[in-house]
Order: C-alpha cells, then sequence, then structure tokens
C-alpha cells in the first residue's frame, strides 16, 4: 500500500461538532428559529406588562380611541362609520383612520369573549394584537438580513431590533394603535427592495406601500422613496423592467381596493390627510405611468431616466392642479392658531435637536450606528451585486435618519431601519474575532460580537446623560461651546423632589383615579384635550375634545376656555353644553396653561378660585382629580 503522505483529519471534538450542528440549524431552519424567537420575545413582553395588561393601562390618547373604535362597531356602529360620537357631542369627532388595524383586535376579542367575557376579552385581545405585526417585521428583518450578511446572521439582527427602544415600543402589549402594523409593512417594503425575483419583488413593495396608505399617510415619505427606488433601478437597469410593471399594476389596483374596501365616509371627500380621492388619484396615476413608460423603446440609461423624471412631473403635476388645498399646505389642514397653541406642544411633532440630550441621545444612537454600518457596507462591496442590494437599505436608512431632523416621530423607523446596518458591523467584528483566534469556539465569538456592538446600542438607549446635561439641547451645547451659557452646575446630592408631572401622568388615566367619575350619571366633560379619549374609553361619559387634528374648532374651544378669563370659559363650556368641568393638576397639559396662561381660567381654577357658575364636586381624599359641576 502507498503512503501517500496525507494525514486523516483530526476528529472534531464534542464543542465543534455543536456548533456545526447549531450554525446549520439556524443557517437552514431561519422561520422556525424566527418563530422561537417572536413567541419568547412576546413572552417576555406580556410578563413585563402583566400589571400594565390588568389595569387596561392604554397609555396613548390614540390606543385609547383605536380601543373606542373597536368597541363601538363591535357594539353595531357601521363599517364605514369612524366618527366617535363622544367626543364633542351630538355630531361627533371625524376620525380620519381606517378599519384595517380594527380587524386583528375585533377578531381576538370575539375568539377569547366566550371563554372569558367581555372585560378580559378587552384585555388579552389589546396585549396580543401588538405581537402580530411584531412577527411580521421579525421575519421580514430575517429576509432581509439573511440576503445581505450571511445566513446565521439574521439571530444577530433580531437580538440587535430588541435594542431599538423606540421600535418595539410600538410591539409591546397594549400598544393598539397602527405604528406596529406601518412598521411592518415598511419592513416587508425594505424585503420587496432585496428580493431578486423580479415580479415577487414588485407586488411586496407596491401591497406593503398600499396597505400603509390604508393605515395612514405618516409612511407616506417612505412610501414615494420605495417607489423612487423601483423606478431608478429601471432607468439604470432595462432588466428590472418586470418588477417595474408588477409593482405598478399591484399599487394601482391595492390602493384602489384598500380605499374602497376600508376607507371611511369622511374620507370619501378631497381631504388630504388620509388615502381619499386625493391620494387615491395621485398614487394610482403615478403607478400606472411607471407601468406606461416601460412599454416606450429606451435603450440607453439616460433616455430611462428622463421618462421616470417625465413620469414623476406628470403625476406631480396632477396632484398639484385637480388638489392645490393640499399642496404647500400641512396635510392636517388646521388653522395657524391651532398650531401654534396645540400642535406646536405635540414633543413627536418637533426635530431631534429641540429635544434635551436625555431624549437625543437614546434614540439617535441606533440611527447613526446603523446607517455608518450600511454606508460602509455598501462602500466595501462596491462593484458587486451585493453593493446594488444594500443600496436601497442604505438609503432607507439614511433617509429615515434624516427624518428625525423633521419630526422625532420617524425614531421607531429609522431605528427599525438602522438595524441592517448595525448587524453588518456585528458580523464584522465577529468574523475578526474569528480569524485572529482570539477565543475558542464560532459560538462565543459570535456571542462577543454582539455584544461589543448591543452594548453601545444598549448603552445609548439607557438614561445615562448626567444630570446637568439631561436637559439641555443642541442649541444650548453650541451657546456653552461658544461661551454665550454656562454648563449647569451638578445637582446637590440628596433626596430628589418629586416630579409631579410625571405623577399626574400616571395617576389621572388609572381605572381607580376615573371610576369615582364614572359613578355619576353619563354626562358631558369639559376636560383636558389628552385626557378626553382616556375618559370615553373608561366610563360611560362623554368628551368635548381630543387630540385629533380634523377636530381643530373643539381643540380651539379647549385652549380658549383654559387661556381665557372665567367669562370667556363659561360661554364657551355653555356653549359645548358641558355638565361637569373635569382638571387633573400637573398634567402635561395643564403645565402649558400655567406657564402660558398664568392669568388664565385653568391656572386660577387650579390655585383654588372657583367661578360662580361651578360648584366644586367632592372626590376621594386622594384623588388626583378637580371635578366641578357646571350651573344652569
Amino acid at each position: 500500500m502507498t503512503d501517500t503522505g496525507l494525514q486523516p483529519p483530526a476528529p472534531l471534538s464534542l464543542v465543534d461538532r455543536l456548533e456545526r450542528m447549531f450554525d446549520r440549524f439556524v443557517a437552514t431552519r431561519w422561520k422556525l428559529v424566527t418563530l422561537l424567537f417572536w413567541i419568547g420575545t412576546a413572552a417576555v413582553l406580556l410578563y413585563q406588562k402583566q400589571n400594565a395588561i390588568h389595569w387596561f393601562a392604554l397609555s396613548d390618547t390614540d390606543d385609547n380611541m383605536r380601543f373606542d373604535q373597536v368597541r363601538d362597531w363591535l357594539g353595531g356602529q357601521g363599517w364605514y362609520d369612524l366618527r366617535q360620537y363622544r367626543l364633542n357631542p351630538p355630531d361627533g369627532f371625524n376620525i380620519h383612520w381606517s378599519r384595517l388595524v380594527d380587524l386583528p383586535i375585533a377578531g381576538l376579542i370575539l375568539a377569547f369573549q366566550p371563554f372569558v367575557g367581555t372585560q378580559q376579552a378587552y384585555r388579552f385581545a389589546c396585549a396580543l394584537a401588538p405581537m402580530l405585526p411584531m412577527l411580521l417585521a421579525f421575519l421580514m428583518m430575517a429576509v432581509v438580513v439573511r440576503r445581505l450578511v450571511s445566513k446565521g446572521s439574521y439571530v444577530v439582527a433580531l437580538a440587535l431590533l430588541l435594542c431599538a427602544g423606540n421600535a418595539m415600543g410600538m410591539w409591546t402589549p397594549l400598544r393598539i394603535d397602527h405604528h406596529g402594523w406601518q412598521l411592518a409593512f415598511l419592513m416587508m417594503t425594505v424585503a420587496g427592495l432585496t428580493e431578486p425575483d423580479m415580479r415577487r419583488s414588485g407586488a411586496m413593495i407596491a401591497l406593503s406601500s398600499a396597505l400603509s396608505l390604508v393605515i395612514g399617510l405618516e409612511m407616506l415619505p417612505y412610501v414615494a422613496f420605495a417607489g423612487a427606488a423601483v423606478a431608478l433601478h429601471w432607468a439604470w437597469d432595462a432588466r428590472e423592467t418586470q418588477r417595474m410593471r408588477t409593482y405598478g399594476l399591484v399599487l394601482a389596483v391595492a390602493a384602489a381596493l384598500g380605499f374602497l374596501i376600508f376607507a371611511p365616509n369622511d374620507n370619501w371627500r378631497a381631504v388630504c390627510d388620509a388615502l381619499s380621492p386625493v391620494w387615491l388619484t395621485t398614487v394610482s396615476a403615478a403607478a400606472l405611468l411607471l407601468v406606461a413608460i416601460t412599454f416606450v423603446p429606451a435603450r440607453h440609461p439616460a433616455a430611462r431616466l428622463a421618462l421616470v423624471l417625465v413620469a414623476g412631473a406628470a403625476a406631480g403635476a396632477l396632484y398639484i392642479l385637480a388638489f392645490p388645498q393640499c399642496f404647500g399646505h400641512r396635510l392636517e389642514g388646521i388653522p395657524p392658531e391651532a398650531e401654534r397653541l396645540w400642535l406646536s406642544h405635540v414633543s413627536e411633532a418637533r426635530p431631534i435637536y429641540l429635544h434635551p440630550l436625555s431624549t437625543l441621545v437614546p434614540m439617535a444612537t441606533l440611527p447613526f450606528i446603523g446607517t455608518v454600518g450600511s454606508l460602509m457596507a455598501m462602500w466595501r462591496l462596491r462593484g458587486t451585486r451585493k453593493a446594488a442590494e444594500w443600496a436601497p437599505v442604505s438609503l432607507f436608512a439614511l433617509f429615515a435618519t434624516a427624518l428625525l431632523f423633521w419630526q422625532i416621530r420617524t425614531s421607531p423607523s429609522a431605528q427599525m431601519l438602522a438595524v441592517p446596518g448595525a448587524t453588518w458591523l456585528a458580523w464584522r467584528i465577529y468574523l475578526r474575532i474569528e480569524a485572529g483566534g482570539w477565543v475558542p469556539g464560532r459560538t462565543i465569538g459570535a456571542a462577543l460580537a454582539l455584544c461589543a456592538l448591543a452594548g453601545v446600542v444598549v448603552a445609548g438607549g439607557l438614561d445615562i446623560v448626567p444630570g446637568r446635561f439631561a436637559n439641555l439641547k443642541v442649541a444650548n451645547l453650541w451657546a456653552i461651546a461658544t461661551g454665550r451659557e454656562k454648563l449647569p452646575k451638578a445637582a446637590v446630592p440628596g433626596k430628589k423632589a418629586p416630579n409631579l408631572t410625571r405623577l399626574a401622568n400616571r395617576r389621572c388615566p388609572t381605572i381607580p383615579a376615573l371610576a369615582p367619575i364614572g359613578k355619576l350619571p353619563p354626562a358631558t366633560f369639559f376636560t383636558l384635550i389628552d385626557n378626553g379619549p382616556r375618559l370615553i374609553t373608561l366610563t360611560h361619559h362623554r368628551a368635548v375634545a381630543g387630540p385629533y387634528h380634523r377636530n381643530w374648532q373643539a381643540i380651539l374651544d379647549t385652549e380658549h376656555a383654559f387661556r381665557g378669563t372665567p367669562d370667556q370659559a363659561h360661554a364657551i363650556i355653555a356653549g359645548h353644553h358641558a355638565d361637569y368641568v373635569l382638571i387633573c393638576p400637573h398634567m402635561s397639559e395643564a403645565t402649558i396653561y400655567e406657564v402660558e396662561a398664568p392669568g388664565g381660567f385653568y391656572a386660577k381654577l387650579s390655585q383654588g378660585f372657583v367661578p360662580n357658575w361651578l360648584t366644586r364636586v367632592q372626590l376621594p381624599a386622594n384623588s388626583p382629580y378637580q371635578l366641578f359641576r357646571v350651573a344652569r
């Protein structure tokens, strides 16, 4: 027998064999792993929120209004009638949403109701409903990262997504507002942009865009960005024709069907803030124009780019000429006074640089890291097919991060879209660790890589800004650097004074606080704008106002009453036929009236002055509310 000099491979150790089995399982059974990851995440969130679920703590005004919509629909209100008749009665509040997000909540309520009763069904449904879009987002994230980074890197992406506090906040129990679904559909759009099959890609992008528009216009910039990406891909490469044709046709059909099935009665008018004839016409025209230009002979990229620009200009001209009331104005359509007194105080509608560092740092850490990672990935892979796949993801991340300088309400999407780039960075760290032989075993190396990046992300997401810097804004930092302001002094050690605003915001919307008020006969309450939705959720009462822009007149009436003289307040309150005035001192909205109108009706009322047309109603001694009956 001839000796070849070749030595048989050394037998693998148990650790190596287990690592290879683990790698193979993670790479090939990604759907199962993602599902298990989702189940584990959901279980942890439900455990963390069990107390809030028990007390039905729908903390956001929109969550309360979404629940009211579902409850009223199940109680017999029409499919296309989304008016909330217990706000500003008798005509009610015009709510510009659609029934699409109501469907899973209503389905869960009906499924649980026969087994646990109505009240528990409400709790279970509102706790579980946000988990459904979270699953879709997890799956789409896994799809994107498997294509762009590595077959097994999606586990890193899912772990990093848990560090995206603003994004994960949209999928926590009781967060039943529509933002969670819009985030999931946005991730589906990104997955569609990376899909190699042209027809499937076009359909995914179009369907997710249409569903997002049916829900609301919050993601309109991303929908337009995705359409531009499809069109520019075709301009660069004629082989993208099938993708763009499918995208245009599916988008036009899906938008039309979505409008016909889900648009409420109030959205059949030419309104600017929802999927109405305005946006149905504009979006459908733009989509069909993209289909049409693919049939024009154009072999050179410059010629195709010119066609894309002509199609975009034609759709824009249609929008401007047919709907001039929407062009050049805020889509909310509110008067300047309502914007100045009310909307300008909505924190999520302000840019990130107008917020203190304690808000800016945790919000911007992951978007910054992920955007840098995405751009680095595209640069390192330049000249390859993979770079072209990274391009839309990188530009989406950059675009989303830039939108933070417009409004911080885009922070959940900015954080989510940054995860692929952050995953690429973590994976690079892992490969460096493995190549350098610094640690034994791939699993330990991957864990160290994840911890290295996640540690930075999590640290940025924690409240690590020192107290003396926490309330500073970007403008303050510049003023300090240029010597126009002094650095705040460090806080004196000792017992901190209670934050009355935080305490009021936490106590006033609770079931125990509103229970004594709920025992009164049904009545109309003149209360804080942000308190209206919660009041009608937990009691059988009606309220005058709520934070919904189409109803700006009732909002302005509330602003004028609380900021004006007692006589002005009396006239406004009587005009709304309110039976009671209900205030919660120190709530965020209340502090605005106290600061900006210190001599106004609200400030005087909270300080103990009671005009002769009001009578104080006694509440339990520990109640955070003050209640007054209006004299007739």
